[in-house]
């Protein structure tokens, strides 16, 4: 074993009855989701695996099942407007990773003849594709080993193997050769490891409150056996209340639901019904209007919003972009 702490992963249990114990474990208790269908194409893989970047399982289902309806291949999105993506991003939260599926889509259909592709070097050359994510594609969709490490087994490694309460603030280079000499050799097992440890993460080994009555290798774990300490530092969540990140979202609910440009004055104070009608966004403007920002918060946040390209100026107003 390459990595110190795997050898010390079980105390006298071999990793290779621990890699048995998750596939079973996971075969038993996985969640069934649309994307680790049989039938499942990479391209819903992919969408999935963008999608859910930050955003729980429950808010990614309806709009993943709207999408694919819509999209089902990547040509049936590339031939839409950039703007369209973003408009069925719905409420997800980050509509750049809408952008950046669109320019997957069309990057598929012009470089992989529609397409995704199924290695780790051609997916990371798609555009908004990082390291996690073309290894979770290359797995997932294609079957191949590869490392997957996201927020979930980064806690269950540190958990499991290094007796710390959380892994680190931010992904190191030592917890990926953690990750590397913790796959199994077998391919077809290595994707189930990374599937349940995922797994195991989200539903049992939970940031808060794990449920080690439920794990299927808390006899094995190095942060039970050290008297469960407490986390070294003191996670901080990302406000939301008065951000521009507030802001920039309820200004995109307008955009996704108006059916023409949204004049910027209407953005920054009430307009008459009339208005609200034109616009077809009554409803959103209100909840904006509630939020009472003030006006140089709401002009950078705009500014951003063009700059990011999730906005257009059109004929004096505000749109998605065509």
């Amino acid at each position: 074993m390459s990595f110190p702490g795997a050898a010390k992963l079980a105390g006298t249990r071999p990793l290779t009855d621990l890699h048995l114990a998750m596939r079973s474990w996971f075969a038993e208790t996985a969640r069934v989701l649309p994307w680790r269908s049989p039938d499942c194409s990479p391209w819903g893989i992919l969408v999935s695996e963008v999608m859910l970047q930050q955003t729980p399982v429950v808010r990614v289902l309806p709009v993943w099942e709207d999408w694919m309806e819509r999209w089902p291949e990547p040509a049936d999105l590339a031939k839409e407007p950039s703007g369209e993506a973003v408009r069925h991003w719905g409420r997800l939260g980050y509509p750049r990773r809408a952008l950046r599926l669109h320019a997957a889509a069309v990057a598929i259909v012009e470089k992989h003849g529609g397409k995704v592709p199924g290695t780790h070097a051609e997916l990371l050359g798609l555009p908004g594709v990082g390291d996690y994510t073309a290894a979770a594609v290359a797995a997932f969709a294609f079957g191949q080993r590869e490392t997957v490490v996201d927020t979930n087994i980064r806690r269950v490694h540190a958990r499991l193997i290094s007796g710390l309460a959380l892994p680190a603030p931010s992904l190191t280079a030592s917890e990926m050769r953690l990750a590397d000499s913790l796959m199994p050799d077998d391919i077809e097992l290595s994707v189930r490891w990374n599937a349940s440890v995922m797994e195991l993460g989200a539903l049992v080994c939970t940031a808060r409150s794990p449920k080690c009555s439920d794990c299927p290798v808390s006899e094995s774990c190095a942060w039970l056996a050290a008297g469960e300490p407490p986390p070294t530092y003191t996670p901080k969540g990302q406000a939301w209340h008065g951000t521009d990140r507030q802001l920039r979202g309820a200004v995109m609910a307008v955009l996704r639901v108006a059916d023409s440009p949204v004049e910027p004055e209407w953005l920054e104070r009430p307009a008459t019904d009339l208005g609200f009608a034109a616009a077809g966004a009554a409803v959103p403007l209100a909840a904006l209007h509630r939020l009472n920002f003030p006006p140089e918060q709401l002009e950078r946040a705009l500014e951003g919003l063009v700059r990011d390209g999730l906005a257009e100026m059109h004929d004096g107003g505000l749109r998605l972009p065509a």
